[in-house]
């Protein structure tokens, strides 16, 4: 999965993305020094390198665009830039068109969702007295992680029940997070980073188990700019409660 709107949406490219992961990840089961081969020391593995590469080039141009749309999304939201909902929001657009190509309609319909939330998060920062950074109530947490985690067993049940998922109650917890966090970074609420660095961490270890080397790679930056995010906003709050 790739983030997008500091949120998570499939890769799809999965025709080729799965080949090339599920065959590195047979080789590191059967050859777990891959990594390593021809590594020196303060050089990053020539593995892990061509496994990245690999993935790239597994990457048709459209998909590129939506991931980097993503990625220009998450760094602008560390600044509160409007214009980031412009990127994230064009990455989404993409991703309705490859989801219901590879024929995932929830997954489509979910990306409506993430552009709607866009559209809102636009007109929302560009009011400027909106963009201020403010904290979210308890009761606001209480309600939205007890509404996520009832939701997300709802989905774990079904994916359970009718597909071949291998973690479907991670994966639906992620998942559900992660519109609630997305729905918090468009009202500025601080806690939205640490939504996100609990989602992003799990993530990273999640794909990283399945082998899914390139997108655990991708999520680590996510986890990175999600904690520079929530130190930047956290600055920005200390300054407004200062005043």
């Amino acid at each position: 999965m790739v983030r997008v709107l500091g949120l998570q949406i499939r890769v799809l490219d999965a025709s080729i993305i799965r080949e090339i992961d599920v065959a590195f990840a047979n080789l590191l089961h059967e050859r777990p020094d891959v990594l390593f081969v021809g590594a020196d020391a303060g050089h990053m593995p020539d593995g892990l390198i061509a496994r990245l590469w690999a993935g790239l080039l597994a990457t048709s141009p459209l998909e590129a665009l939506a991931v980097f749309s993503g990625l220009v999304y998450v760094v602008l939201a560390v600044p509160r830039s409007r214009w980031c909902w412009v990127a994230g929001g064009l990455s989404s657009l993409i991703y309705v068109w490859l989801s219901a190509r590879a024929r995932l309609p929830m997954q489509s319909l979910l990306q409506v969702w993430y552009v709607g939330v866009a559209v809102y998060g636009f007109l929302r920062w560009s009011r400027e007295a909106a963009t201020g950074v403010s904290l979210l109530s308890w009761r606001g947490h209480v309600a939205g992680i007890a509404g996520s985690l009832l939701l997300a067993a709802a989905i774990a049940r079904f994916l359970a029940a009718e597909t071949q998922a291998d973690w479907p109650h991670l994966d639906a917890s992620t998942t559900v997070l992660s519109l609630f966090a997305s729905w918090l970074t468009a009202r500025a609420k601080l806690e939205s980073w640490l939504y996100w660095i609990v989602v992003d961490t799990v993530l990273a270890w999640l794909y990283a188990a399945q082998g899914l080397v390139f997108t655990a790679f991708l999520f680590v930056v996510y986890l990175v700019i999600a904690a520079a995010g929530f130190i930047e906003w956290s600055k920005t709050y200390r300054r407004q409660t200062a005043v």
